[in-house]
């Protein structure tokens, strides 16, 4: 929990102190005056308990002692007696309210600490009206009077929430913490803070990783040697494919910083080395908490500075990885998400257009906050939106962790009822907080001839908007990919590698009844050669109609490339109908069509002399004419390869 007083409490001991030296006490015995000083001699070398005994003496001499009651009141904080140090401060305030108006001040923010939202208005309001007061002070107060007039407001009208404890295969006696989760539901890694084998007494985080089973999420297991070492790790986040987990790991040999981010990849179930991310990501500043989108591209994390009070101006920053495996410069986000406050555990959902975060800097319950994002068609992000109570409540409410399906989250907590420390929790999100849904394609790319996996290069558009949604790779080994995808919308696909033709298919994202419903699909890519041909499925046209339809631009921005790349080769484009209607008609269609995609080409740069097209109507059928699935499939453009 973050204590706001602390700070305060500091400030206000060091200048009652300073007003002490300059002898200006509240009271005159100069015999209570004596314990005092004795108790701030004891309470610098963290001896509280004979600190407490001097002050009760000084304060049996003189009951009006105020810094002696201040001096109480920062002990039972100390000691996390909350209650305590209210009632010290309300002694302190009765008998001389105007002896040093940073009570108030004080006193609201332990109060805040507390949830007694209108007690601590009221003192935030009281120290408000003194003359001179600090102006950081007063800036910091009139923020909280906002948030507790926020949580007051919020109070009468609770979200539901109904956490529930995700059960001995995750949770242990020990905390658990900081979740991750595939985009298929299928694989769940955290952070558990245990003891160390060699040596009981000291604790350290490592990986845990557990599988969905029939019955629910199995047992975890440690996350390997080549994940957990000797020293921590902590908040792990996966690619959508679960093949990519970054991670935060503070204190290592080859780190820039404090904490620096680290990726490690798997391959045939082993987890590699993992690797410094390095420079410009990591510095000698402090970065932790990455979220990698489902783009493939786009990696958020928290930057902080480090100071002799920690670790302080924590930020989120976003940054992206080039085709050639550079990371740029990290951006922070703007001004309506990063405050003058922290920022904490940001999260991008699969949908790639819901944020989560943490943050102490906007208006809300007092303390960290979970709120949410949407990216708005320009690409900024809108205003946050807080998730409201009891999600947040008075307390510090850290990172969440929003599952694929976007209808449950995953929290930490401490509360009664637990298997011990923190544990892991689920519960239902709040309507209004839900990302998009959303579904994923898979496949694997593979030589047409040899069967081998390849390293290929894909992207999928979104039809509608022309948008390139994700522009990746397979994987290096194995040849294959995931992408996520906004449900309800049409994309097309394309694959394609050096040497080879490239692969066109399209498809409809429906809202799956279940994530694990994905698209699979098998791509055989053919190598570049003569004969070589290529069904054009990314090429619109209207029934009977031969004008390009503006949702084939991509496809055929795709096979400008590939002309562009291979200057040598000649193709011929070849129009093709179903046997509906007469064959006249269809010839003429079938020919407009493949001139539609010739003309297209020579206006974009293709010499002529590289390209002719054909005509063929319904005489090459690829499917049966008696089923619409078949027409369907009859109905197509293609390019050959005629010279190399």
């Amino acid at each position: 929990m973050k204590q706001y007083w602390l700070l305060t409490m500091t400030m206000l001991f060091i200048s009652i102190s300073a007003l002490a030296q300059n002898g200006r006490y509240s009271v005159n015995n100069k015999s209570a005056i004596k314990n005092y000083e004795q108790a701030t001699i004891y309470y610098d070398s963290y001896r509280n308990d004979e600190a407490l005994k001097e002050l009760d003496k000084a304060i049996g001499k003189d009951p009006d002692f105020i810094e002696a009651y201040i001096l109480k009141a920062n002990i039972c904080i100390d000691k996390n007696d909350l209650e305590g140090a209210v009632e010290q401060y309300h002694k302190a305030i009765a008998i001389n309210p105007s002896f040093y108006p940073t009570s108030f001040y004080t006193l609201a923010n332990i109060e805040l600490g507390l949830g007694r939202y209108a007690d601590a208005k009221q003192n935030y309001t009281a120290f408000l009206g003194f003359q001179g007061i600090n102006s950081t002070l007063s800036s910091k107060a009139n923020k909280r009077i906002a948030d507790c007039d926020f949580a007051l407001e919020f109070m009468k009208h609770p979200v539901p929430f109904d956490p529930v404890n995700l059960g001995d295969a995750i949770n242990t006696e020990f905390d658990e913490y900081f979740p991750s989760i595939t985009i298929d539901d299928s694989t769940f890694i955290f952070t558990r803070n245990r003891p160390d084998v060699s040596n009981p007494r000291r604790f350290h985080e490592d990986f845990y990783i557990s599988r969905r089973q029939v019955e629910g999420w199995g047992k975890a297991l440690n996350g390997g040697s080549e994940l957990n070492t000797n020293g921590n790790e902590g908040v792990p986040n996966f690619s959508p494919d679960g093949k990519l987990l970054f991670f935060a790991a503070c204190e290592r040999s080859d780190g820039k910083g404090s904490c620096d981010l680290y990726y490690s990849r798997l391959r045939d179930g082993v987890w590699s080395k993992p690797l410094n991310l390095g420079y410009p990501v990591n510095t000698g500043a402090w970065e932790s908490q990455p979220s990698f989108s489902s783009d493939g591209r786009t990696l958020y994390f928290i930057r902080g500075k480090i100071t002799g009070d920690g670790i302080k101006e924590q930020d989120i920053y976003v940054t992206t990885i080039s085709d050639e495996g550079k990371w740029s410069d990290p951006a922070k986000l703007g001004s309506n998400i990063n405050t003058d406050g922290e920022e904490e555990f940001v999260y991008i959902h699969p949908d790639n257009q819901t944020l989560y975060f943490s943050s102490d800097g906007h208006i809300g319950m007092g303390k960290l906050d979970i709120y949410f994002s949407r990216k708005r068609t320009d690409g900024t992000w809108g205003d946050p939106i807080n998730l409201g109570y009891p999600v947040n409540t008075f307390q510090d409410d850290r990172g969440m962790l929003v599952g694929p399906r976007g209808d449950v989250a995953y929290i930490a907590s401490d509360r009664s009822g637990g298997k011990g420390g923190l544990d892991l929790y689920m519960f239902s999100l709040p309507e209004n907080a839900k990302p998009l849904q959303v579904s994923y394609v898979k496949g694997v790319v593979t030589d047409a001839e040899s069967g081998q996996p390849l390293f290929a290069n894909y992207e999928i558009i979104e039809l509608s908007s022309g948008k390139t949604i994700i522009n990746s790779a397979t994987d290096k080994y194995h040849g294959d990919f995931v992408a996520c995808l906004t449900a309800g919308n049409n994309y097309s696909l394309n694959v394609s590698k050096e040497g080879y033709l490239f692969y066109s298919d399209h498809f409809t994202c429906d809202n799956p009844s279940d994530i694990k419903d994905a698209y699979v699909l098998n791509v055989k890519l053919k190598k570049a050669e003569v004969g070589g041909k290529v069904v054009l499925k990314n090429i619109f046209f209207d029934t009977n109609l031969f004008d390009l339809k503006t949702e084939s631009t991509p496809e055929l921005n795709k096979l400008l490339s590939f002309l562009n790349s291979n200057p040598t080769a000649k193709i011929e484009i070849g129009g093709h109908t179903d046997s509906t209607g007469d064959k006249r008609s269809n010839q003429l269609l079938s020919e407009n069509r493949a001139r539609s995609v010739y003309d297209y080409l020579v206006k974009n740069g293709i010499t002529p002399d590289r390209i002719k097209y054909i005509g063929y109507g319904d005489s090459k059928p690829v499917a049966d004419n008696t089923t619409e699935e078949g027409r369907a499939l009859n109905r197509r453009t293609e390019f050959t390869i005629t010279s190399m």
